[in-house]
């Protein structure tokens, strides 16, 4: 088959792991054809970098491009769905970077829209690649965990003042929401996509209690699943004085696993009442990844790329992408009226700010 033409938008923090994968991981499937930033010094080094011959600093100039056949959107949070409506629109497929939308609103408009221009719409939730994620998956297909009691996701990492005084956008309700929804939605991901049902009732906390931010930056809430499962979500970027884990436990009648390491990439427990299998399994561990965003993208952005020339469904597609969203919404909507709230999940407000402005 032809290479698929991409184009990013975008050229900030994560958008490296994007030109990475596309320009060498996966070369042979792939073209990096141009990208666009705001701030042209920015989408001219990134373009040098990654041997791109074109840049831009107008996203239509992107759009008006007839050979690009994909938008990857690696911009503040607050204009994935936007931009991603207009890649839509204009015939592209879209790759949007975590999370789809700061609503559910606008995540549903982002769907519709995909589905109206009939392109794909994939959400980088590039955890679910992950050797030791997929094992976990693959013993939960094959039911060796019997019935779930409980899981339990834990972000501990560390984000300083100095990240959310880099970038203006961080932290604020309007473009990015907290730890929750920037840095644990991840993990939050992974926790619904085991728990094997959707959740039926959420009460959570949360704080802003070290740095200079609107949003939080300590959160921990209880899920109860419609399957009884429960579900605990820890989620921090106070850790002193660096990152520290990512970890996902699965527990049931007959089995317990826990995944850790820098972004649940090394399985710390594996039991199923055989040591012999748990010893092999724990002698073949993953190495931590250079940072928190892990190993996956290549491989999503892969899946992607094959559901696109095999016009199926990926394995995150924007359906998929709005679940971890709800859950997110509904802790804040747990926080902001401070009681249990059930799901699916009526949203109260136009926005995150309308929804949390002068809760702390």
């Amino acid at each position: 088959m032809e290479k698929l033409r991409f184009g990013i938008i975008g050229c900030g923090r994560i958008a490296p792991n994007h030109g990475e994968a596309l320009t060498k991981m996966l070369s042979d499937q792939a073209e990096l054809v141009a990208v666009c930033d705001i701030i042209p010094e920015r989408a001219e080094a990134f373009a040098k970098r990654f041997g791109v011959p074109d840049f831009y600093t107008n996203f239509q100039d992107l759009l008006d491009r007839s050979d690009i056949d994909a938008i990857n959107i690696c911009t503040p949070s607050g204009l994935h769905a936007e931009l991603g409506i207009r890649a839509a629109q204009a015939g592209k497929h879209v790759i949007v970077e975590k999370p789809m939308a700061l609503s559910l609103k606008d995540a549903d408009q982002l769907i519709k829209a995909c589905d109206d221009a009939h392109v794909t719409l994939g959400v980088v939730h590039q955890n679910r690649f992950n050797k030791s994620v997929k094992l976990v998956r693959n013993a939960l297909d094959k039911g060796r965990f019997g019935a779930l009691t409980h899981l339990n996701a834990a972000i501990r990492w560390c984000r300083d003042q100095a990240y959310y005084d880099a970038a203006s956008w961080r932290g604020t309700w309007a473009q990015d929401g907290g730890v929750l929804m920037n840095q644990s939605i991840h993990n939050i991901d992974l926790l619904q996509w085991m728990a094997g049902a959707p959740p039926s009732e959420i009460y959570a906390y949360t704080a802003t209690r070290l740095r200079k931010i609107e949003a939080e930056d300590v959160a921990v809430a209880i899920i109860r699943f419609s399957n009884g499962t429960f579900g605990i979500i820890e989620a921090a970027s106070t850790i002193y004085p660096r990152n520290l884990e990512e970890t996902l436990s699965v527990f049931g009648v007959t089995g317990s696993v826990i995944i850790g390491g820098i972004a649940v990439n090394r399985i710390e427990a594996w039991r199923f009442g055989d040591d012999s299998e748990e010893n092999a399994i724990l002698s073949e561990q993953q190495a931590d990844p250079p940072s928190v965003y892990g190993f996956g993208h290549s491989e999503l952005l892969h899946d992607v790329i094959d559901a696109i020339q095999n016009k199926r469904k990926p394995l995150v597609d924007g359906r998929e992408g709005r679940k971890a969203l709800e859950i997110i919404l509904g802790i804040y909507h747990a926080v902001r009226f401070n009681q249990p709230v059930s799901f699916p999940l009526k949203e109260q407000a136009a926005s995150l700010a309308d929804l949390m402005g002068g809760i702390k």
